[in-house]
C-alpha cells in the first residue's frame, strides 16, 4: 500500500523540528537510488524541497520532501560528572 500522505507528514516533522531548531537524522533516497543517513539542521523549507545544513557533508544540501524515508530527532543525553 502506498501512503499519499508521505510527503505531507514529512513537511509537518519538517515544520516542527525547523521551529524548535531541532537536528535530526534522516534517511533519504538519492537520484540515483542510493540511500543514506544524514544529521542535519533544517534551514529553510520551501515548496518541494528543504535546505539543511548536513553534518555528513559538512555544507549547506537541498533536500526533496517526497525523498525523505525516515525523520527522527536527534537526543542529545547530558552526562552527569561526579
Amino acid at each position: 500500500m502506498i501512503n499519499e500522505n508521505k510527503g505531507t507528514n514529512v513537511r509537518v516533522l519538517l515544520d516542527m523540528y525547523f521551529s524548535c531548531g531541532q537536528i535530526v537524522v534522516l534517511m533519504y533516497l538519492s537520484k540515483s537510488g542510493e540511500i543514506s543517513k544524514r544529521n542535519v539542521k533544517v534551514i529553510k523549507i520551501q515548496g518541494e524541497s528543504f535546505q539543511a545544513y548536513c553534518f555528513k557533508r559538512n555544507a549547506k544540501r537541498t533536500f526533496l520532501i517526497d525523498n525523505v524515508l525516515a525523520l527522527v530527532p536527534v537526543i542529545l543525553k547530558e552526562r552527569n560528572l561526579i
